[in-house]
């Protein structure tokens, strides 16, 4: 079930320097390149000539040469030129709306005459020089809600990670939850804890004491269609949590952007954005790694589960009151998918039917 008449995260700029990308978004197998002018393009990732991959190629002048015969291919789907060939007759390959903006390339996998480049979520940090973003890509084979959920219910945390961000007091707390039209926030406030080793680390580098107690937060927010930023922080403990000053606190954003490759398979776009020491590339490297490594974690769970789902696709499963954002961002994907699929199957407008006689 994936939303297609939306925006997904395709890949970042360094991905495509110098050289075409093929990757498939939604289903759909697709190469994306920058043309003339740096412009990017997104088109089907097949050859019209032999049906070859056209990610398999090069860019040459802004154009995209395909690595089998040299047909060449232009950023609107046409075919432009091939040695010794007249090919200007050949049908153009399927193109699809491509933005980039914020550090991202964004790609529109669904009906191309409803994309609008408006509706790209404004990411407020991303070209702010006060706030840093490191941040990595894994393929995880897991469908993108099951991604959401772990990422809406943090709980998992006590135990799959254990060693970095996880302790017993998230346990102890229960999230709360509110849907605000198609937005989905659960958070989570401990107060009077001790902080684990991520967030130590974090207040050392933000020249606070890391021996002393903290009130932690975590307030995960969910847009459509599988965006989630999580909130997260500690503050030295009697000094107002997630609304204590800047000199008492360290606090940052986790970035997730989910991007389906398939019904079992997703690209995940991670990071993490601060407003502390912006102009220190070591911790943003630091941090990086750290949370590269706790990403990893969730892999191996969130492959493995998607594995037994498919091995028994029958067996219920429990509901729990800490799966109420999960719940919550699943029903506003499930009524998006049902208005799309009732869109495609509208009769098409006759041009004049209606029209007094």
């Amino acid at each position: 079930m994936i939303p297609m008449n939306t925006w997904y995260v395709a890949c970042t700029p360094d991905e495509i320097e110098g050289k075409p990308l093929g990757r498939q978004i939604c289903g759909h197998r697709m190469v994306l390149f920058r043309g003339p002018e740096g412009q990017v393009a997104a088109l089907d990732d097949w050859c019209p000539h032999r049906g070859a991959p056209l990610s398999l190629g090069k860019v040459c002048e802004g154009k995209l040469v395909c690595g089998y015969h040299g047909l060449q291919m232009g950023c609107e789907g046409k075919t432009v030129a091939m040695p010794g060939q007249r090919v200007r007759g050949f049908p153009p390959v399927r193109t699809y709306p491509v933005v980039e903006r914020h550090g991202f390339i964004w790609v529109w996998p669904g009906d191309a005459a409803r994309a609008d480049a408006a509706l790209i979520p404004d990411l407020f940090w991303a070209n702010n020089p006060a706030w840093a973003y490191g941040g990595g890509l894994y393929r995880i084979g897991c469908g993108h809600q099951l991604m959401v959920d772990n990422l809406m219910d943090l709980t998992h945390e006590t135990y799959v990670h254990a060693d970095s961000i996880g302790q017993p007091e998230i346990d102890e707390v229960a999230p709360v939850t509110r849907v605000e039209g198609e937005h989905v926030i659960t958070e989570r406030h401990m107060q009077n804890i001790s902080a684990p080793p991520f967030w130590r680390m974090a207040l050392r580098h933000n020249g606070l004491a890391d021996d002393v107690p903290v009130d932690r937060w975590q307030v995960c927010h969910f847009t459509p269609p599988s965006h989630v930023m999580i909130e997260v922080g500690v503050a030295h403990a009697g000094h107002g949590g997630y609304h204590a000053p800047a000199e008492h606190k360290v606090s940052s954003i986790v970035v997730d952007f989910i991007t389906p490759e398939n019904d079992t398979s997703i690209w995940y776009f991670w990071g993490m954005t601060r407003n502390f020491r912006p102009e220190d590339a070591a911790l943003t490297a630091a941090i990086r790694e750290g949370q590269g490594r706790i990403f990893a974690e969730d892999q191996q769970m969130l492959e493995q589960q998607q594995a037994n789902h498919l091995r028994h696709p029958t067996r219920a499963l429990l509901g729990l009151n800490t799966d109420a954002g999960g719940v919550q961002a699943r029903r506003i994907v499930e009524r998006i998918v049902a208005a799309e699929r009732a869109l495609a199957a509208a009769p098409t407008p006759v041009a004049g039917a209606g029209a007094a006689a």
